[in-house]
């Protein structure tokens, strides 16, 4: 079992990879605003860090997030669509293997995502962290991809293969505006404010700022409890929509 998951980890990821739709958009797309916002612009402070660093944490949550939802939302709906899942519960490999698969993938997508990122904001954006701020940012926004990537698994189990990725979008793009990923959360209107502590980006997003030392809203502590309630409550969600959707094909 833990070879044939090792492979489907393998080639799922090689599989996005290739596939430029996905691929490019969720490395370039976090990329270029972080060219554009924290090399180009380059002004300011934010809760006493640098705009290069500040940057750096809400351009990598926008990545992590982008690439689990994109990668088990649209990768599953696509999947439903072709009959391939059909193809999968065929073979000898346990379902759970199919899905630690999915999910290894969204991890090591952010964590190469992330990477990219780091090294531009450490060589054009100047960013300067010492190496534990650096190894616990990483760490953080990989396993901060768990929470997107069980919305993801509802997305794909909801959507159809067609209207997946606008739906990614329909989710992802509101979810980064009402997190404070494009304008920080405190210059808001009071209704954002109100509304940003439910969604998972803000708190991956103050967690990240937590570790390169930008004063931020609630303790850590407080902030990885919403992303494992938020986690929870996809997972079982997504049970749901999993249970349906074999109720469906077998009756």
């Amino acid at each position: 079992m833990i070879r044939s998951t090792l492979l489907e980890v393998k080639y799922e990821f090689l599989g996005l990879l290739r596939m430029p739709r996905y691929s490019v958009m969720t490395i370039t797309f976090p990329v270029m605003f972080y060219l554009f916002f924290g090399v180009i612009i380059h002004q300011g402070n934010f809760g006493g860090v640098t705009a290069p660093t500040y940057a750096l944490t809400i351009m990598s949550v926008m990545g992590v997030m982008f690439a689990a939802l994109m990668g088990l939302g649209a990768g599953i709906a696509s999947e439903r669509g072709l009959g391939w899942l059909e193809v999968k519960r065929a073979s000898p490999m346990p379902g759970f293997g199919w899905f630690a698969a999915k999910l290894s993938t969204a991890m090591l997508f952010s964590a190469l995502v992330s990477g990219i990122l780091f090294v531009v904001g450490a060589t054009l954006g100047g960013v300067r962290l010492g190496l534990n701020e650096w190894l616990l940012l990483g760490g953080s926004l990989v396993l901060g991809s768990i929470p997107f990537a069980t919305l993801g698994f509802v997305l794909g189990y909801v959507a159809t293969s067609n209207s997946a990725p606008a739906i990614v979008n329909m989710v992802a793009m509101p979810m980064a505006f009402l997190s404070g990923l494009f304008i920080p959360v405190q210059f808001m209107p009071k209704f954002v404010q109100f509304v940003a502590p439910a969604m998972p980006a803000y708190h991956l997003a103050q967690i990240g700022q937590a570790i390169v030392g930008m004063a931020g809203s609630g303790s850590v502590a407080a902030h990885v409890l919403a992303l494992a309630e938020f986690t929870v409550l996809c997972a079982i969600a997504g049970w749901f929509v999993w249970r349906r959707e074999e109720s469906r094909l077998h009756g």
